[in-house]
């Protein structure tokens, strides 16, 4: 007989609102942090072992966060529908913002960062032409390019930006509202190949650079998984059907074992990655559940993975985590 879902190990409670977004940072001595992004325009940032906000970041005049996360363990980014990117030296228990840029973006399509050691980082984000896609250099904040597709595709929705093993440039891949993700050379700023992936916007996609491997997920109730073959060609690979409509986020674990999936049916679901596996559904909130990650700590026994609902309250679980 099959074992019950495990309960969650803590409810983390006291955002008063509900919560966009979440991320992670447990590679460094501790304490653990988790940060998360609400929309009443708050980063509360929590200790994970006193399971309390250490501190509480308001700088986007109460406009919802979209995207949080960190450059290095003093510096947290945070994404606004104010239209900005604001920057967060942390060092000495500061707390205002140092730092912001504006996107002009009106829409809910996240930044990605790509980090490239300590003096330079890439931004992409959707810009106010909400068809484009801008990447610029971080600390300088230098434009590197402006990703247009050729036809017209509808607005972007989501994307990742990564750097391949082989050392050639960056390569980004974005979810459009006609159903289609693009795989983009961002040295070259042109596309390199394209797969109408879904019938309706893609709303969320996750990407496993190692396994060079992607899912995606929409208001349907069905997760896409997708490759790169060889000649960087994208490649439809298996897909999953949910009993109930509706995805929010998706996220690969670190170690490419697992994928969750934050559910508008208030249910977190785990696959596993290879082979889109169903594992477990989760249930703990009473509303949507808008994000869900992955802990990035070194030791796999300490590996947890957070939710976070517009319940108001985020649930982090320890799940899988066996070394």
């Amino acid at each position: 007989m099959a074992r019950p879902p495990p309960a969650p190990q803590c409810i983390l409670r006291g955002v008063g609102a509900a919560v966009n977004t979440l991320h992670f940072s447990c590679d460094r001595p501790d304490p653990p942090l988790l940060f998360s992004g609400s929309t009443k325009g708050a980063v509360h940032i929590w200790n994970l072992n006193t399971r309390r906000p250490e501190n509480v970041l308001d700088g986007h005049g109460g406009s919802s966060v979209i995207w949080v996360n960190t450059l290095d363990r003093e510096t947290v980014l945070s994404q606004g529908r104010d239209m900005r990117v604001c920057l967060w030296p942390l060092a000495e228990g500061r707390g205002d913002v140092s730092d912001s840029l504006y996107t002009g973006s009106v829409g809910f399509c996240q930044c990605s960062l790509l980090s490239r050691g300590a003096s330079s980082s890439l931004l992409a984000y959707a810009s106010e032409q909400m068809e484009e896609v801008k990447v610029l250099e971080l600390s300088s904040k230098v434009p590197l390019c402006t990703l247009k597709p050729d036809k017209k595709l509808g607005m972007v929705m989501c994307l990742k930006i990564w750097q391949p093993d082989s050392g050639e440039g960056p390569l980004l891949v974005a979810g459009y509202e006609d159903g289609s993700v693009l795989l983009w050379d961002v040295s070259l700023g042109r596309p390199l190949n394209s797969l109408r992936v879904h019938p309706e916007p893609v709303m969320s996609l996750a990407f496993d650079p190692d396994r060079q491997r992607g899912a995606s997920g929409s208001a349907e109730n069905t997760i896409r998984s997708w490759a790169l073959d060889g000649q960087r060609n994208l490649q439809q690979q298996e897909s999953v059907e949910l009993l109930n409509p509706g995805i929010s986020q998706l996220c690969v674990r670190g170690d490419g074992k697992i994928l969750a999936s934050a559910g508008w049916d208030h249910q977190i679901r785990v696959f596993g990655w290879k082979k889109l596996k169903p594992l477990a559904v989760l249930k703990c909130h009473t509303d949507m559940v808008l994000s869900v990650t992955f802990s990035d700590h070194t030791d796999p026994a300490k590996r947890v993975m957070a939710a976070g609902s517009k319940d108001q309250r985020i649930s982090v679980w320890s799940i899988y985590n066996q070394s």
